[in-house]
């Protein structure tokens, strides 16, 4: 009876829609002029500039925007000149923004347990003259304390208003800031800072008891400087003799009494080491100039659309490059960052009180980064909440969903729409956000359209490398597409060349396919201290050095570029057939069973097998259509009958997504821990580090091909 009321209903809101349809449709058409929305998405945006039979390079038609040309008229060319010149440009506007921690206090759940939340006021700001004037006084403290001289100094952070006054603070002493991920273990952190030889280390309250740990694989370190906690005074016992520990705020105000000489950078002077995340084998340092950087900020500023009113909200990794460039674009552009956390990003984050807001509600960002785990966990959380609304909550949904995707691919919004059934959705973050810059990682074209229209945003996919500074590709504005990461930018070439082992070929039709190989300003000089790798990856051509990825692509008729495979992702299995191990996993990600997923191939074998880390709202339904109730996420994922279930349903989704089927795994293994950069077996920016994965799990490999 149910199902009748609400098939009822549905109908009867079909025929209300149909009939405003009829009416508003003229309408529409004049105002959104949609016509010209599509074909601002065909326009071409690259074209080949030379060809042969073994490679084709394509080049970017679109001219420097202003910015870039006004960076090349004030000849900026380290980030040094740039704070100086917007600090005079933008002067009390704000800047960066920290949110006030007032207390931390006990909170009871439901359950009884006690948990830890903060209570939480407004952000506090600082404008760009305070910045330009903390980021000298750092620089000078620095002096002071006798740490500079063309050297390396780490940082070891979490993202903050203080790890962009330290780095440009560095910058303005001619210093190399070696940055390392937050969340590495502790073999990668300490093999960073012995590598680069540094004896000062700038790192946090939060993240300073690591040391006393760390100082003994670490035996250079001569000083910390530390960022102080908002609440909480730090303690600084109990570590290795010899190594002195300075309050950051101790540098701020030894500098801010100092008249210590700055010692500018040049362009070619190295700004950066930045450790790659290093999805294989240990992490590389990346050798990034000012003259690198500064080129990637002129082609986001001609890729990326800045409004007047653009508050940008920062949570990324700042070491990993693209954060990192993506908030020195904001500053270039006068954008405020609003700093923020997992921890406290939204009203349901997990330290944020009970009826207070979370960071995005106060801050009210427009634009933000993403890696696609994010996206994809989003993308989970609307389903699920969209399945525990009930067969009616979910009947709405689904029409409202597929109406919208209708007509947004003829061209049109759909403000009604977007206000009254898809508005909550957006409130999540704070309600204003109108663009998320996704990289990293390749995000699928399901889980883009998705939160395209469920938040009404506008998701704009890039692609770049740490040794291209995050630099190759960026979506056009325009572009409507997915699946797609956009044509080369303004400062780089992006060539493809054929790799006869997997029959790519820039002759194939419809589109010439290859390996990524890129040239421009944008590319490193190399590898830190290792010239056969740097020999390897890196060559210089026609005065520009270039880069090859390791990626293959193809170029559709407008220029824009699609990443099909990864050279390391290809395995060949015992029948002759390739299977691209990245494609697949992708592909099977958007199963909402699937939390992480890591797919192998055995050369002596006929079909791949996986490694799933479920979700576990999902796979508590598909245990409760089993009959299997009250039992640990760990118990479910040891169930046979279970792990039968989830094959099923990863065998229906590779049929969905047209997987061939030597690629559809033939058995797998449900892991019951959460993979995380501290454990080893994905990266930072959460990118599989697939032989760590089988490494751990090689014994259930083995088990899952004897089965």
């Amino acid at each position: 009876m149910e199902g009748f009321w609400i098939s009822s209903a549905i109908t009867a809101i079909k025929a209300i829609s149909y009939v405003y349809d009829l009416l508003t449709f003229p309408v529409y058409l004049v105002l959104q002029r949609p016509w010209e929305k599509r074909k601002a998405s065909r326009r071409i945006k690259a074209r080949p500039v030379a060809k042969d039979e073994n490679r084709v390079t394509y080049r970017s038609v679109d001219p420097p925007g202003p910015m870039h040309v006004m960076l090349e008229r004030e000849n900026i060319d380290t980030l040094e000149k740039m704070l100086s010149w917007v600090a005079k440009m933008h002067s009390d506007k704000k800047c960066l923004g920290t949110r006030e921690i007032l207390a931390e206090e006990d909170e009871v759940q439901a359950n009884g347990r006690i948990f830890k939340k903060y209570k939480m006021g407004q952000y506090k700001w600082k404008t760009y003259t305070d910045v330009d004037r903390y980021t000298t006084a750092f620089s000078r403290g620095l002096r002071e304390f006798g740490l500079t001289g063309r050297k390396n100094i780490v940082i070891f952070a979490e993202t903050r208003a203080e790890w962009m006054i330290a780095a440009y603070g560095c910058f303005k002493q001619n210093l190399i800031v070696v940055t390392i991920y937050a969340t590495l273990g502790d073999e990668a952190i300490a093999h960073g800072i012995n590598d680069t030889e540094v004896d000062t280390v700038i790192t946090s309250h939060d993240l300073l008891p690591k040391f006393k740990r760390l100082l003994g694989m670490a035996q250079n370190v001569k000083t910390i400087i530390y960022m102080e906690d908002q609440l909480k005074p730090t303690d600084t016992t109990g570590y290795k003799d010899g190594v002195k520990l300075i309050p950051f705020s101790e540098v701020i105000k030894k500098g801010n009494s100092s008249t210590a000489p700055l010692e500018p950078p040049q362009s070619n002077d190295t700004a950066i080491i930045m450790y790659t995340s290093g999805s294989t084998g240990v992490p590389k340092g990346v050798i990034l100039s000012h003259l690198n950087i500064i080129s990637t900020l002129k082609a986001f500023c001609d890729a990326v659309e800045i409004r007047a009113d653009d508050v940008f909200l920062g949570f990324l990794p700042l070491a990993h490059v693209f954060e990192l460039l993506a908030e020195s674009v904001c500053l270039l552009t006068g954008v405020p960052i609003g700093y923020s956390s997992p921890l406290t990003m939204i009203d349901s984050s997990s330290k944020i009180q009970r009826g207070s807001k979370g960071d995005a509600s106060v801050l009210h960002p427009t634009c933000l980064t993403a890696v696609p785990l994010i996206l994809d966990r989003i993308s989970k959380g609307i389903n699920e909440k969209v399945k525990k609304s009930g067969s009616f909550g979910q009947a709405i949904f689904n029409f409202a969903y597929n109406y919208k995707l209708k007509w947004s691919k003829r061209g049109y919004n759909t403000p009604i729409f977007d206000k009254y059934i898809f508005g909550a959705a957006r409130q999540v973050l704070g309600g204003r956000v109108r663009l998320i810059l996704c990289g990293g990682a390749p995000l699928t074209p399901d889980t883009h359209t998705q939160v395209k229209i469920c938040l009404c945003v506008t998701v704009t996919q890039g692609y770049g490398l740490t040794e291209t500074t995050s630099c190759a590709t960026v979506m056009d504005k325009h572009d409507r597409s997915t699946g797609r990461v956009g044509a080369p930018t303004t400062v780089c070439d992006i060539r493809l060349e054929n790799w006869e082992e997997a029959g790519y070929r820039v002759t194939d039709t419809p589109f010439p396919r290859g390996e990524i190989v890129i040239g421009g300003e944008n590319v490193s000089a190399g590898y830190y201290k290792l010239p056969d790798k740097t020999k390897e990856d890196f060559f210089e051509e026609d005065g520009r050095q270039w880069f090859r990825t390791g990626d293959i692509g193809e170029c559709h008729a407008d220029g824009s570029i699609k990443i099909i495979d990864r050279k390391k992702d290809l395995v060949k299995l015992q029948l002759g057939e390739y299977v691209s191990l990245g494609k697949v996993e992708a592909e099977l990600k958007t199963c909402p069973v699937v939390e992480n997923i890591c797919v192998y191939g055995d050369p002596h074998k006929a079909y791949t097998v996986a490694l799933v880390v479920p979700n576990q709202y999902y796979l508590e339904e598909i245990a409760k259509k089993l009959g299997i109730a009250g039992k640990s996420l760990e118990e479910l994922c040891n169930n046979p009958q279970v792990e039968k279930a989830v094959l099923q349903e990863l065998v229906e989704q590779a049929k969905k997504c047209n997987l061939q089927k030597f690629e559809i795994p033939g058995a797998v293994k449900l892991c019951a821990e959460q993979w995380s950069p501290d454990m080893g077996l994905v990266t930072a920016a959460f990118k599989l580090k697939r032989k760590a994965v089988q490494e751990r799990y090689q014994y259930e490999i083995n088990r899952m091909y004897a089965s």
